[in-house]
């Protein structure tokens, strides 16, 4: 059990890291090849475009075939084409490369949440799931501080040789020790009629549609939030008269806020459940969005307001992720989470476009920041709304089918 979570967790870890490690290379490549740094704006879009794509196809593909070999799979296509865009000479190359890397690193927290979640002791699997997703954030933010270490002394492309050795080694201890998971394994052999069909119109069978359209509409909020801040908060905080190096620890802080949040939120969800928790934490997001972009603010007060927001908004998603998780059964568990992040990543695109657009404008920080919290306001009411839009029969059905799913592997060890 806990050789998987490690493995998950390192995958999630490079997961994180890789998708941000193009903005950490950005400003020492755009000197490199002597371009503008608004032609870096499609290529910070493509790997999200590959990443929508690739958490469909490849959940619905794990959901078929197994999470192991997908995982496994994907971990080695992303080291290849991580690889590659450490040779890429030209714009035009490294956009195409990195879609093409972005449809694998769709498919690695769907699989690794599936894993986690069904290797999990049921009494403490949220906890579990929301720990190990906390790998991403941790990547992302580790990932900084490593990119500052390696392109003064091995340049922009030492980032993506790093970020392509990595998950090699990571592919190859699972290749070695990860298994299969055990309730996929005992639905595979009991060869049940669930499983077929397509399994993304699954997803909306047995009572489950408004539960399922209310989460995706929440991914797509939360993740237009999530990535409009994460781009434009050390912009905004330096355009506010702050340095350089404030603006960039404030985006460390606004990370970091999640990384806590998503800790302490497991407590309280084995508690209250998901609705109740996530609702809350969305309007704490909510009310320190708003805050942050409001004139006379101390550093310490809106460092606090941007770590609180960090609670708020990437602590959520790790939530989110969890809560889709332990939502659908193990047949739909991959493609319900990766169809949940996919429709997220068309919020991820569009978060930071709709925020540039504000600024031409000549919107004030005050004005973004009030815009930038209706998205947590609304993700809010709508998460709210699921305690009474999930069916109880819905609910009852995949808690039973889970509790089978355990039996009959407990029943059969050898699996």
């Amino acid at each position: 059990m806990w050789t998987v979570f490690l493995l998950c967790g390192l995958c999630l870890m490079m997961d994180g890291f890789d998708l941000q490690a193009i903005g950490f290379v950005a400003p020492a490549l755009v000197r490199d090849w002597k371009i503008p740094s608004s032609s870096m704006g499609p290529v910070f879009s493509a790997a999200l475009v590959g990443v929508l794509i690739g958490s469909l196809l490849f959940s619905m593909l794990a959901d078929k075939i197994g999470r192991r070999p997908v995982l496994i799979g994907v971990t080695i296509y992303f080291s290849a084409l991580t690889f590659l865009t450490a040779r890429v000479d030209t714009v035009s190359q490294l956009l195409a490369i990195r879609f093409l890397a972005g449809l694998g690193l769709g498919a690695i927290m769907p699989n690794a949440m599936a894993l986690v979640g069904e290797f999990s002791p049921a009494r403490s699997r949220v906890t579990a799931m929301m720990i190990v997703s906390n790998g991403f954030t941790a990547g992302a933010a580790f990932g900084g501080p490593i990119a500052a270490w390696i392109i003064p002394r091995y340049g922009w492309r030492g980032v993506f040789y790093f970020g392509s050795v990595t998950p090699l080694i990571v592919a190859v201890l699972m290749i070695f020790l990860l298994p299969e998971s055990r309730q996929f394994l005992a639905l595979r052999g009991k060869d049940r009629q669930k499983t077929r069909g397509v399994p993304l119109l699954q997803l909306f069978a047995d009572r489950r549609a408004l539960g399922t359209a209310l989460l995706w509409a929440v991914n797509f909020l939360n993740l237009l939030n999530l990535f409009l801040l994460s781009n434009w908060l050390p912009t905004v905080v330096r355009d506010a008269g702050y340095s350089n190096t404030i603006a960039v620890n404030s985006a460390a802080v606004f990370q970091l806020g999640g990384f806590v949040g998503t800790l302490v939120m497991g407590l309280f969800i084995r508690r209250l459940g998901f609705p109740a928790v996530l609702s809350a934490c969305f309007a704490i997001g909510c009310l320190s969005v708003a805050a942050i972009g409001q004139p006379y603010l101390s550093l310490a007060i809106l460092f606090a307001f941007i770590f609180t927001a960090g609670i708020g908004i990437p602590g959520s998603q790790a939530g989110l992720n969890a809560f889709s998780a332990t939502y659908y059964p193990t047949d739909l568990r991959a493609t319900g989470v990766g169809a949940g992040l996919g429709i997220g990543r068309v919020g991820a695109i569009v978060g930071p476009l709709i925020a540039g657009i504000l600024l031409k404008r000549h919107w004030t920080n005050s004005e973004l920041f009030i815009a930038a919290a209706l998205p947590a306001l609304i993700s809010a009411v709508l998460m709210f709304s699921l305690r009474g839009a999930i069916a109880p029969s819905a609910t009852a059905a995949t808690n039973a089918t889970n509790k089978n799913e355990e039996q009959f592997v407990f029943e059969n060890r050898s699996l």
